[in-house]
């Protein structure tokens, strides 16, 4: 069994959710990249952010940090034409904003992995993902981010973000992946 919130009838999903969610991720491409598409699906769904990935890694420049913080206004426009992804103006321009800070963070902190888990003392937390969609780690983090100069990055986006790169384990009990799960296969 998975997590209730997995579309079994698409195949893009299950993978995610089998083979990426809640895996943890130190790798600080992969990890804009993941924030930066939280930020997209704020008042959406993942299903329908996820079903965009490979459309926003091609329009995004592979959510390479350096390259999308230099983004002009000549590219805002360009992306705003682009039917294969969300064309949203203010998440585009504040994911340009996002990345100028993201890196500053990694200037700051050495990467942005460091600078995320230093907030959990480098531990995995473990809460299922049918009981919360914001805790006092994502408050935190998106108060922190917030106080930077980010923006749409407020806590439930955070909590999905932290979910997401395996900050917080959040897979639901019945889940074959949860941690209870995992250790009645050992």
């Amino acid at each position: 069994m998975r997590c209730f919130w997995v579309n079994l009838n698409n195949p893009l999903y299950v993978e995610y959710h089998d083979k990426e969610w809640g895996v943890p991720l130190h790798d600080d491409g992969k990890l804009f990249e993941l924030l930066t598409l939280e930020c997209f699906q704020a008042g959406l769904s993942w299903e329908c952010v996820l079903n965009k990935r490979e459309a926003f890694r091609k329009a995004f420049d592979n959510f390479d940090a350096g390259i999308v913080a230099s983004y002009t206004a000549d590219k805002i426009d360009e992306l705003m034409q682009d039917t294969k992804i969300i064309r949203h103006r203010l998440k585009i321009k504040a994911a340009i904003r996002n990345a100028q800070i993201y890196l500053d963070i990694q200037r700051e902190y050495g990467s942005f992995d460091c600078y995320i888990r230093r907030f959990s003392g480098n531990k995995i937390i473990i809460e299922h993902c049918d009981q919360h969609t914001s805790s006092a780690l994502s408050d935190a983090i998106s108060r922190d981010l917030k106080k930077r100069g980010m923006s749409f990055v407020g806590t439930t986006t955070i909590y999905s973000f932290l979910q997401a790169c395996g900050v917080i384990n959040g897979h639901s009990a019945e889940c074959f992946l949860s941690p209870s799960k995992q250790q009645e296969l050992k």
